[in-house]
């Protein structure tokens, strides 16, 4: 398999339950010391998946969030899923690349066009490392460009507070919030800390501070191509003017930006891509498509609104600079590898049975690995029913 995919840059593998997939997949990428992307049909497949690559030998295991929603909305996208989104694009930029030892697992929907361009977001990630020397007063309009609500106590995401030379911060895109500890302007720890308690916990050595939304890199851009008079309604044009940005603002990506991004853009070249089911995946960005093409046309803007959409066929074909494995249940004689895969049956505590089956396989050559709580234990009652 391996030797195929470094010939053709792609193979088919056919005949895989979920358990083997993962198991394929992650062995293909280890062995090249690549990360890998999964990517589903849909969001309860995609949690499966990222379940299941817990258990796979991967330094950390990634979920990337997506929407549902039409990109046209006239209003934002739920926070969660932003944050969500934020997180990922954040240890990417913390640094996740330098090691291979991830995997990514989300829908065919992150394929679309959804991102600010990396050389867009970039400016607004905001890196914090200890004995970095830090300004105060700089740090304050960066946290505010960024989205951060300033607040006496920290308690939830998108918020800061400062009490002397102690700056807490909750990244919209950790889990927990950031205690800045300085000695003059020198960045002199950083601790996580329980918003409930406001107890400090674990060092940590280094932070990405993201946007807290997409909206202030989109309307940046807006302002710098002078089509915001056009765009916004006199109400929201001067909420503009005091800090407040209007709902919605992903609508805009195409006019803001040339090449809006999917999250392909924001991932390394050495990567592998695993496509599980296919003709599933195509089937939902279809119908996804069919939808939002229909909103698309039914916009009423004195601005033309680009297409933040398009056919899944398309989509595959920029994913085509990475090496690909499909990955499909159902045997088909006619494409690919037929790995033939099936399950062992269940036999609960039943090791006479077991014996039996492990006799009837190691007769027909293959090789038998077990996976036992208590190997030792295992290995004794087999032995008793004659299978050593």
């Amino acid at each position: 398999m391996l030797s195929k995919l470094e010939q053709q840059s792609k193979i088919h593998l056919n005949g895989v339950p979920r358990l083997p997939k993962g198991l394929v997949v992650s062995a293909l990428a280890q062995v090249q010391e690549k990360p890998l992307l999964v990517v589903t049909a849909t969001l309860e497949e995609a949690g499966r998946w990222a379940a299941q690559l817990e258990a796979m030998g991967w330094g950390t295991v990634q979920f990337y969030p997506t929407s549902e929603s039409s990109p046209y909305d006239p209003f934002d996208q739920e926070s969660e899923m932003t944050w969500g989104q934020l997180q990922v694009l954040a240890d990417l930029q913390l640094g996740a690349s330098q090691s291979w030892r991830y995997a990514i697992v989300t829908t065919e929907r992150a394929l679309q066009p959804h991102l600010p361009p990396v050389s867009a977001f970039e400016p607004y990630c905001l890196k914090l490392q200890k004995d970095q020397s830090i300004n105060l007063k700089t740090l304050s309009q960066r946290l505010a460009r960024l989205g951060y609500d300033r607040v006496s106590t920290v308690e939830t995401e998108g918020q800061w507070a400062q009490r002397g030379d102690i700056i807490d911060v909750f990244p919209v895109a950790s889990e927990l919030p950031v205690r800045l500890e300085l000695f003059g302007d020198e960045l002199e720890r950083l601790r996580e800390f329980d918003p409930g308690t406001q107890r400090s916990l674990d060092a940590i050595d280094q932070l990405v501070l993201t946007p807290t939304d997409y909206a202030p890199i989109i309307m940046e851009a807006l302002q710098e191509t002078g089509l915001t008079d056009k765009l916004l309604s006199e109400e929201a044009r001067e909420g503009l003017a005091e800090g407040i940005l209007p709902e919605g603002t992903r609508r805009w990506l195409g006019l803001a930006f040339d090449h809006p991004a999917s999250l392909l853009d924001y991932l390394p070249e050495s990567l592998l891509v695993a496509l599980d089911e296919p003709d599933q995946c195509r089937a939902h960005s279809d119908l996804w498509v069919e939808h939002v093409e229909d909103h698309w046309q039914s916009l009423e803007s004195e601005i033309a609104i680009p297409r933040l959409h398009r056919p899944f066929t398309e989509n595959l074909e920029l994913a085509e600079v990475f090496p690909q494995v499909h990955l499909t249940e159902l045997a088909e004689e006619s494409k690919g590898l037929n790995l033939a895969s099936r399950p062992v049956p269940v036999l609960p505590h039943q090791f006479g049975k077991l014996a039996q089956t492990l006799k009837v396989e190691r007769d027909r050559n293959f090789s038998i690995w077990l996976v036992s709580a208590q190997p030792s234990r295992s290995a004794s009652l087999l032995q008793e029913h004659d299978c050593p």
